[in-house]
C-alpha cells in the first residue's frame, strides 16, 4: 500500500459480534461505493487470540480492499489503531466496529475536508440505534461530569441535565457546522492524515478509555476539528457502566493516566 491511496479506514476488533461488524463492514461498503477500489484499503486489526475475525472476512468479503492484521494479541484499543500508521492514505477513518455509516459520509467527509484545509479531523452527527441523538462532543471533563454521565442512575442524570447538556454541548451540535469541540468521541475519527502523522497517533499509555480524550487534544495544536452534521453514523456502543467490573476498573485507571497527563478538574 502507498501513500497515494485516497482513504484508509481502521478497524480494531477483540472477539467482536460478527452479525454487528457485518453491518459495520455492509454500510461501510455502501458508503464507498463512489470510490474506487483501488483509492480504499479497510484495515481490521483483529486482537483476539483465535482466527474467527480472518476466517470470517475472508469468507464475506473475498473481493473486497479488506486486510486483517491479526496475531499481535490484545495490545488495546489505540495501540491497536496505531498500527495503521505506516499505511495511511490522504484521510484515515478511524471506526468503531459497531457503526453503521450513512452513504453519504464518507464522500461528505472527504468534500468537506476539500473545502476546509484548516480541518484536520471530522467527528459526525450520531444517533443510537433506536433513533435518539448521542452527543460525540466534549467540552474539557470534570471528574464529576465522567461520574455523572458514566455511573449514575437515570434520575440523578435527570437532576443534572443541564450540566449534562453543557458538558455534551447538545445546543451547539446540531444541524449546522461546529469547530473546535475540545474533545471527541474516537467511535468516529476522520482525519487528514498528515494530522494524524504529526500526532504520532494514540498515546500507548491507554489500554482503553480516555485515547481518544488525548488525542482530541493534541489534534488542536496542529489543526482545526469540526462536528460535521451531514457525515451522519448510528452508534451502538458506549454505557461503561453496564459492562462489568473489568471495563469500570479500566476506565478509572484510564482517567487517572488522563488527567496525570493533562491538568485536573474536579466539578
Amino acid at each position: 500500500m502507498n501513500k497515494q491511496q485516497l482513504l484508509t479506514i481502521s478497524i480494531v476488533t477483540f472477539r467482536p459480534n460478527l452479525h454487528e461488524l457485518q453491518n459495520t463492514l455492509d454500510s461501510l461498503m455502501v458508503a464507498l461505493d463512489k470510490l474506487a477500489s483501488k483509492d480504499v484499503t479497510i484495515i481490521i486489526i483483529d486482537n483476539s487470540s483465535d482466527a474467527s475475525v480472518p476466517r470470517f472476512v475472508k469468507g464475506q468479503y473475498p473481493n473486497r480492499p479488506l486486510r486483517v492484521i491479526h496475531g499481535q494479541g490484545n495490545i488495546g484499543f489505540g495501540r491497536g489503531h496505531n498500527l495503521a500508521l505506516p499505511s495511511l492514505g490522504e484521510f484515515h477513518l478511524v471506526l468503531n466496529p459497531d457503526i453503521k455509516v450513512h452513504p453519504d459520509a464518507i464522500i461528505n467527509a472527504i468534500d468537506f475536508m476539500r473545502l476546509n484545509q484548516q480541518c484536520g479531523l471530522i467527528t459526525p452527527y450520531a444517533e443510537w440505534p433506536n433513533g435518539e441523538r448521542q452527543y460525540l462532543c466534549k467540552r474539557y471533563p470534570a471528574i464529576f461530569d465522567l461520574m455523572l454521565r458514566g455511573f449514575a442512575p437515570r434520575w440523578l442524570r435527570c437532576l443534572f441535565n443541564d450540566r449534562l447538556s453543557r458538558y455534551e454541548l447538545r445546543q451547539q451540535t446540531h444541524n449546522e457546522v461546529y469547530w473546535n469541540p475540545v474533545i471527541v468521541s474516537g467511535c468516529f475519527m476522520f482525519f487528514r492524515s498528515n494530522v494524524l502523522t504529526m500526532t504520532k497517533g494514540f498515546s500507548d499509555i491507554y489500554f482503553l478509555y480516555f485515547e481518544d480524550f488525548d488525542l482530541s487534544i493534541r489534534v488542536h495544536t496542529f489543526s482545526e476539528i469540526a462536528y460535521v452534521p451531514t457525515v451522519r453514523i448510528v452508534h451502538a456502543g458506549g454505557n461503561t457502566a453496564k459492562k462489568g467490573v473489568w471495563h469500570i476498573q479500566t476506565f478509572i485507571r484510564s482517567a487517572i493516566k488522563f488527567y496525570r497527563r493533562f491538568s485536573l478538574k474536579l466539578i
